[in-house]
């Protein structure tokens, strides 16, 4: 027989009765029932019921035992009595009588509970991680999210594409995020990257003619952590193509990510059709870039009904040059109490409040009450419940000022109504392509360019679009959104150099600086290379949404918590003198 075991703590069933075998693993729970003594013993498959009375010499031993020990136990199979069948279990027809047992690994005090569903601190889950990863929850996180990457692997090779390791110490380079350093010990004061993605070198990986690549890539971003991001490291799914359109990398990743959801999505529905919502429309109707269209609200704007209107505040803000008017439609929210607790909401999120109107059913007909309407008369009124197809009993919230100072707020206020008026659609994966992001952006204090996302997408129109404002250009750049969550983001890269030293010259970057911080790319690209493109799809995120957890740390083996530590291996720490001196370092004392 095996030296731990003939079975796992999921393989005996009924035909298994009277054999002997062999089982090891942790004792889940124990219960003493007066003389004979219950485990429930669990390895990673499952649990299995082991028992134990004083006619068996290892009866003295198992007395001993406690939660989490790690256990050996040899035994004879037996049928549990029809009316103590658990049919809960695979296991669950029968229970092993023990005759012989080994201590593999004694277990101290535990500082959290495996078995239960009860709640621990954040710091005590991290800091005991290996116990809490025993956790049923946490065991099924992981095995989800190891079969979800293996699935993409598949996927990806039944396309044509093959898997290529990109490095992971490399130069520094401007990806959106701050880079985590490496100090070198042979090149004294300088200083190697973690790559915040394999970017250039899957670029270059086209040059070389390598016409499809993938990657499960691991990407390194020292950012503020959000219950949806790590402050450290994360993976993704990395591709890209050679001669393709934008269209072609939607076609290409699609029926992979479908597949994905289908697989694991336990049942939820998995939209099939994935709109194509531009970046302008998005930040209209949502308030978002990546919108969750399970809620079906769409905002609009309603300047027009406001202007010359009795609404001073509205008006008189109109006045001003990049105002609009947006209305937020409620189908179902027409009560005062719902109106004022969003009017509340928006107070909470430092706005002054959120005008409302809503429609009701006075016996002799609809009327519109609140004090929106009472100041702009009911023609106006009616005119707003005509272009936001609302009747009896709905309402409407309304925001003005410059967009980008009220569209966050806006979108989440349309996420809360959604959400608290029952609109949106659970058990559902609502999938959208957002485009024609812009390439640029200007500092409202400084009126400087710089780029506002990927500085390596191709302009829409190429170099003649960049002889205008910047501030219109528009990239071959793309994110996919599904269910308020970034999925996936990508473009199709620009790969010709006098366009490149345009785009980057318009940011604020001369030439010497492209050719020192981006040399291989710009001169890789003087030797013919081909039209390309890719993106790049969030494995944690993505398996996240697929196991209904609202933290990505929960599907995660080793997270850093939110101060961006590791409380189990005391990371970051201090370094020794020694290897300053190696890298001819020394720290500076914070005040």
């Amino acid at each position: 027989m095996h030296a731990y075991r003939s079975h796992t703590c999921a393989a005996l069933t009924a035909a298994n009765v009277g054999e002997t075998v062999r089982l090891s693993g942790w004792v889940h729970r124990v219960r003493d029932h007066g003389g004979v003594l219950f485990i429930d013993l669990r390895d990673h498959f499952g649990v299995t019921q082991v028992l134990c009375d004083g006619d068996s010499a290892a009866f003295a031993e198992l007395e001993k035992v406690r939660s989490e020990w790690c256990i050996r136990i040899d035994g004879t199979v037996k049928a549990r009595d029809a009316e103590l069948v658990n049919p809960k279990l695979p296991t669950g027809e029968i229970e092993v009588y023990v005759r012989e047992l080994e201590v593999l690994g004694a277990a101290d005090e535990l500082p959290l509970m495996v078995f239960g569903d009860q709640e621990y601190p954040e710091e005590t889950r991290l800091r005991y991680r290996y116990l809490d990863l025993r956790r049923e929850a946490m065991q099924q996180n992981m095995t989800l999210r190891s079969d979800v990457v293996a699935s993409m692997r598949r996927r990806m090779w039944d396309q044509g594409f093959r898997e290529y390791q990109t490095p992971i110490i490399t130069a520094s380079s401007p990806e959106g995020a701050r880079d985590f350093l490496v100090p070198s010990r042979l090149h004294p004061g300088k200083f190697y990257a973690l790559p915040q993605a394999p970017q250039q070198f899957k670029q270059l990986i086209m040059v070389s003619g390598f016409d499809k690549y993938f990657q499960i890539a691991p990407c390194f971003r020292d950012e503020d952590p959000r219950a949806d991001r790590s402050p450290t490291d994360f993976y993704q799914l990395d591709l890209e193509m050679s001669f393709v359109e934008q269209q072609d990398v939607f076609d290409t990743i699609q029926p992979v990510l479908t597949g994905v959801f289908e697989e694991f999505g336990s049942g939820r529905k998995v939209d099939q059709e994935w709109p194509q919502i531009s970046y302008k429309d998005a930040a209209l109707w949502y308030g978002s870039d990546k919108p969750d269209l399970r809620n079906p609200i769409k905002m609009q704007v309603v300047s027009d009904h406001f202007r010359d209107s009795g609404f001073a505040i509205f008006a008189k803000l109109l006045e001003q040059e990049g105002t609009e008017i947006r209305a937020i439609p409620a189908p179902t929210g027409g009560s005062r109490k719902f109106c004022d607790r969003m009017n509340a909401f928006a107070q909470k999120e430092g706005l002054p409040g959120m005008g409302y109107i809503f429609w009701r059913d006075q016996g002799e007909g609809m009327e519109a009450a609140g004090p929106l309407a009472k100041n702009i008369g009911p023609e106006r009124t009616e005119a707003i419940r005509q272009q936001l197809g609302l009747g009896v009993g709905d309402a409407a919230f309304f925001l003005g000022g410059k967009p980008k100072a009220f569209e966050k707020v806006a979108g989440k206020a349309r996420d809360v109504i959604g959400e608290e008026l029952g609109l949106t659609e659970k058990d559902r994966f609502a999938f959208a392509w957002i485009v024609d992001f812009p390439i640029y952006e200007q500092d409202e204090e400084t009126g400087t360019i710089d780029f506002e996302h990927n500085p390596f997408s191709m302009p829409q129109g190429g170099m003649a679009a960049l002889q205008g404002n910047p501030l219109d250009v528009r990239g071959y750049q793309y994110d996919l959104a599904c269910n308020g969550y970034e999925l996936v983001s990508g473009a199709i890269r620009n790969h010709k150099p006098e366009i490149m030293l345009k785009a980057f010259e318009l940011a604020g970057y001369g030439e010497d600086e492209v050719k020192s911080r981006f040399g291989a790319l710009f001169n890789a690209f003087h030797y013919g290379a081909p039209p390309h493109g890719g993106c790049a799809a969030g494995i944690d995120r993505i398996v996240m949404l697929l196991a209904d957890e609202a933290n990505i740390r929960e599907v995660m083996m080793f997270p850093m918590n939110q101060r961006a530590e590791d409380l189990m291996m005391d990371a970051p720490s201090d370094p020794t003198s020694d290897q300053l001196m190696e890298l001819g370092l020394r720290i500076i004392p914070q005040d």
